[in-house]
């Protein structure tokens, strides 16, 4: 590996301008050495040549990295994770790794170009501000991330000189940076009437116990009454006594993840398809909305997506908003199915893990495509108790109404609550149809 990576270094170098010239004033010089017998002519020619070797080889073998010149990269992200669509401050500092001369004349001699996805980068790229010192170079950046995910920031792409000028190596210097992108999440309103007792539990009210003893933080509403004054003083913050016997049902928020372009399609999607790619992304907002939504509000709440072996069971529930990047952390690496034969098979076998592992006060909240006829009536049966409710969205560009209506219908039939709404409706008014029962 050793040689292999010193094989590449090399042939990261390129001759400059004045490498050029050098070369070929040497071949010149030895040719005309020869011709007329002149020994001298010949051996500055060589010389010449030797020189412009020399260096391609020194610089080429030099690792930035290493010895009593080595250079550190230091790279600060803020906010981390990101927000999608949201601006990102990004600092880069590259020092050197010891106090000494050697370190010092390759700063000097560095240039530099940071590299980053394009999903961080966006169409506009990097426009960098530096500000260069004898021991240290800053680099300032923004990013505006355009798609949820983990994307790499980095390795930072080095250009240097020899001493001389002659020749130029392009080398990578320090690590990969990985990027968690969170979804764009808008604040919704809990205190709908069409949610019965969640109303009231985001509204503030709780019942009495007399075994309290879970504290959460206070929720604008919550009656003063259960606020625990004793723990309010010793964390500075309010907080009110809550257990589950207060009526705050859990929330479960399920995520048809054949609304998202399918997963072989992958990035590029984002460039063939960029309307496709950005329903996907819109029906990934929407749910984090209302998943974070609910927690704010006080209920216990947690994001399933459909999937063909789902493990309904070991996604816990998210309990307080202290918590809440648990719940957007689970929308980073949320893909589309691999085809729409594994998208209809996965929500049907989700429906089925769910009915079996699902509480008996617990909400569902899912937001779906059209459904195919067996995932229609795995579905159906969740329906049952009442506390289930659908917003049926209809993907872009396809002739597909006819099985919206069919999927609203069924589901209406079973108990559901459904509305229905074009993908990238404002998500409020996507969640305001919901609330008030409009189909």
């Amino acid at each position: 590996m050793g040689l292999v990576s010193a094989v590449r270094r090399l042939g990261r170098v390129r001759l400059t301008g004045r490498g050029l010239g050098a070369c070929l004033i040497g071949v010149v010089l030895a040719l005309v050495g020869l011709l007329l017998s002149l020994p001298d002519l010949i051996a500055a020619g060589a010389a010449a040549l030797l020189a412009v070797a020399l260096a391609w080889l020194v610089t080429g073998l030099q690792r930035l990295d290493e010895g009593r010149g080595a250079l550190l990269v230091q790279r600060w992200v803020t906010p981390s994770p990101v927000v999608r669509d949201a601006r990102t401050d990004v600092r880069l500092a590259v020092s050197a790794a010891a106090p000494t001369g050697a370190a010092y004349e390759r700063l000097a001699r560095l240039r530099l170009s940071e590299q980053a996805a394009h999903e961080l980068a966006g169409h506009e790229g990097i426009r960098a501000r530096v500000h260069a010192r004898p021991e240290r170079i800053d680099v300032a950046y923004s990013l505006m991330p355009s798609r949820r995910g983990r994307w790499p920031l980095g390795p930072l792409l080095t250009s240097r000189t020899d001493v001389f000028g002659l020749v130029r190596a392009t080398q990578p210097l320090g690590d990969t940076t990985g990027v968690p992108v969170w979804p764009r999440t808008v604040e919704l309103t809990m205190r709908t009437r069409t949610h019965g007792d969640v109303d009231r539990a985001a509204a503030g009210g709780r019942l009495q116990s007399s075994d309290d003893a879970v504290l959460r933080e206070y929720v604008p509403g919550d009656d003063p009454r259960r606020v625990h004054w004793a723990s309010a003083a010793r964390r500075g913050q309010l907080l009110v006594r809550a257990d589950e016997s207060s009526g705050v049902r859990p929330v479960s928020v399920l995520l048809d993840r054949a609304l998202l372009p399918h997963q072989q399609e992958g990035a590029a999607a984002a460039f063939s398809r960029p309307a496709a790619a950005g329903d996907g992304e819109w029906a990934v907002d929407l749910v984090a909305s209302v998943a974070t939504s609910f927690l704010d509000a006080g209920h216990p709440a947690r994001i399933l997506a459909t999937s063909v072996a789902p493990a309904v069971e070991g996604v816990r529930f998210t309990p307080t908003r202290s918590a809440r990047h648990v719940l957007l952390d689970a929308c980073v690496d949320v893909h589309g199915h691999r085809g729409a034969t594994e998208a209809a098979h996965a929500a049907g076998t989700t429906a089925r893990a769910l009915r079996i592992a699902r509480k008996p006060d617990e909400i569902l909240i899912a937001v779906l495509g059209p459904q195919a006829p067996d995932a229609r009536r795995e579905l159906a049966a969740l329906g049952a108790d009442g506390s289930c409710w659908a917003l049926l969205v209809t993907p872009r560009g396809k002739g597909i109404r006819h099985d919206v209506e069919d999927t609203a219908a069924e589901l209406t039939a079973a108990g559901w609550h459904v509305a229905q709404c074009e993908a990238r409706t404002d998500i409020e008014r996507a969640w305001a149809l919901l609330n008030e029962g409009v189909t």
